[in-house]
């Protein structure tokens, strides 16, 4: 973890109770690749504590395997996404359909077929993305946040946004495994040539012996409970 000694510090993107299954807390690359600025990249979702494997979803895990789960059944679907710095949208790509619900098997297919058979060359990336936005932080520094709501993006190329400022909202497009938000810096627009670049959190809260703790320029792992309000 010594190349996380020095990371880039920005707002935490989203507002409320959440969790980070992969992480450059965990390891690195945190998505297992290199590929698509993805080194030092973020998922999070929201969670239900109280029961048993942290649900992501308010339904029976047996109708999750079976059936699948209505995305409004789903904790983060909707849930609005926050500019993380000052900056200028570079990209805003919305449109792109999402699957009706979030399922284990039909999802686990799509991250599959995406990862093995997509073709930058002719290829749309909003088949890995979905719905994205990058927003250029400063010279070589850029922020990609993905997967998002078809509909929900609320900014414009060429616009300048403040940190905190709401650009979207969490949805489940592109190649998501369920509903969250995919959050990465690199160090240049172009998802498909950009390294990614290692990224910390300002400040955020961790539940930790019961009570909440703030912490400072944090990179959370995959077992902490972390909330942002401003």
């Amino acid at each position: 973890m010594n190349e996380m000694r020095k990371p880039i510090i920005v707002e935490f993107p989203l507002r409320g109770e959440w969790l980070s299954p992969n992480t450059p807390g965990k390891r690195i690359p945190s998505h297992g690749t290199n590929r698509l600025g993805t080194r030092y990249a973020y998922d999070f979702l929201q969670v239900d504590w109280k029961r048993k494997g942290w649900p992501s979803y308010g339904v029976h895990w047996l109708r999750y395997l079976l059936f699948g789960v209505p995305l409004s059944k789903c904790y983060c679907w909707g849930q609005e996404v926050h500019a993380p710095c000052d900056g200028i949208i570079v990209h805003a790509k919305d449109d792109y359909k999402e699957r009706a619900k979030a399922h284990l098997f039909a999802d686990l297919f799509v991250a599959i077929k995406s990862t093995h058979t997509f073709n930058p060359h002719k290829d749309n990336i909003q088949s890995i993305a979905g719905n994205y936005i990058i927003m250029k932080y400063e010279e070589n520094i850029y922020a990609g946040l993905c997967h998002l709501q078809k509909g929900s993006i609320k900014v414009a190329v060429g616009q300048s946004v403040k940190k905190g400022d709401v650009i979207g909202k969490v949805g489940h497009s592109g190649n998501s495994f369920s509903p969250h938000l995919h959050f990465q810096l690199m160090d240049n627009s172009d998802i498909l040539s950009a390294n990614g670049l290692p990224c910390a959190f300002e400040q955020y809260e961790l539940f930790h012996d019961g009570e909440w703790r703030k912490a400072f320029n944090g990179i959370p792992t995959d077992k902490d409970r972390i909330r942002f309000y401003v």
